[in-house]
């Protein structure tokens, strides 16, 4: 017995996760009628015939009892130990109880591979999303996001896919921080293939979290509901390039409806893979570029994103009546005589001469005989990008 969960509860959960799918709403309601242990005797129960379960069909239920004869808790549970891993349910002291927000959709129990504490990490998270098929530019910012986050102390949390996600993980990895890789598969396989390696890692540096059994394979429909996870898990869901039809977009709205917070980061207007994004941004998600505005949303009070502005040039900290008397010359290679300038920038001779001289000891203006012009460092434009600080 472990946090007031009795080992056989912990079993009946083992064995509902390969009887249950994923954000079965009948059988998690079934789960908080009857307990784990009680479900699963109904379901193995000889005389089922005479104490019948409510809101789904015969087939339906054959269909479970099948699956709860064939179920092997012993099994299971003795290979998420030899992976390293373990069982965490409801009542553990590792339990995230964010995920309750679930309702009756609310993991029947997650299989977990790592060292950490995954409530802790969980309280202190966001989900990094997006689409498989990204662009470099989306790439790059899934991994400066990430790496920023995870330098401010924030656990980055994605689903372990090609593009986005994998950028996500790669840098949060990079920045030696925290990241939670939630799979819609058993714990014990890598998919997809290719991402064999870095799921290793993750489950060495970070934590790799599922809600199916050991040996479980992915389907499409497990990806969709893989998702609810991620998005309850964390603190608020970011999304990184997304088509109109992207499963990040499923995550988005799960966060929405959780009460999470929503944000997207921009990408081209004439970018299908950002239109997604955009229309999360029309409604009720928040525009972030980088990982301070990310923190700023999520995190506790205090936590400011620097202000957003663009360079300060020397011209800018003139005074007034200076910056009246500098407008008043003319273009670059035409001079003008003290009196024309006193007149353009309504003035009288005696205080225009006074701001040119000022203007020339700063470098610029220029005296020409009996005339004066802007110098180059008066024209010259700062090659700054725009927004910086």
């Amino acid at each position: 017995m472990a946090g007031g969960v009795t080992e056989e509860e912990r079993r009946a959960r083992a064995a509902l996760t390969r009887v249950v799918e994923p954000g079965d709403e009948h059988g998690g309601r079934w789960l908080r009628e009857l307990g784990a242990v009680g479900l699963l005797r109904r379901l193995t129960s000889a005389s089922y015939e005479h104490d019948p379960l409510t809101g789904a069909g015969e087939q339906r239920i054959h269909g479970f009892r099948a699956r709860a004869a064939r179920a092997d808790p012993e099994r299971d549970l003795a290979a998420v130990e030899a992976c390293g891993g373990r069982f965490v349910v409801p009542g553990d002291p590792e339990w995230p109880s964010q995920l309750d927000d679930l309702g009756d959709a609310r993991p029947v129990g997650l299989w977990v591979r790592g060292r950490p504490d995954l409530r802790r990490w969980a309280l202190r998270s966001v989900a990094v999303v997006g689409a498989r098929a990204c662009t470099p530019y989306g790439a790059h910012m899934a991994a400066t996001l990430a790496s920023g986050l995870a330098e401010r102390g924030w656990v980055v949390v994605s689903g372990a896919a090609f593009g986005v996600d994998g950028a996500a993980h790669r840098g949060a990895l990079a920045a030696g921080g925290a990241t939670v890789a939630v799979l819609a598969c058993g714990v014990d396989r890598a998919y997809p293939r290719g991402h064999a390696e870095l799921i290793g890692r993750i489950a060495e540096q970070g934590l790799v979290v599922g809600e199916l059994p050991p040996g479980s394979h992915p389907t499409p429909s497990r990806f969709i509901l893989r998702n609810r996870v991620i998005a309850a898990l964390t603190r608020g869901t970011v999304v990184v390039e997304a088509e109109y039809r992207s499963g990040s977009l499923v995550t988005a709205r799960a966060a929405q409806r959780l009460g999470r917070f929503t944000m997207g980061v921009p990408g081209p207007a004439t970018s299908g893979l950002s239109a997604g994004v955009h229309e999360l941004l029309r409604g009720e998600a928040e525009l972030v570029t980088d990982a301070a505005e990310v923190a700023e949303l999520v995190g506790d009070i205090g936590e400011l994103a620097p202000p957003r502005r663009g360079p300060v040039l020397p011209r800018d900290l003139l005074d007034p009546a200076g910056a009246r008397v500098l407008e008043a010359l003319p273009a670059r290679g035409t001079a003008a005589t003290a009196g024309d300038i006193a007149r353009d920038a309504a003035t009288t001779v005696d205080e225009a001469l006074g701001r040119l001289y000022e203007l020339h000891a700063l470098g610029f203006v220029e005296r020409l005989g009996d005339g004066w012009q802007l110098t180059a460092q008066a024209v010259r434009r700062p090659n700054a990008r725009r927004g910086g600080a």
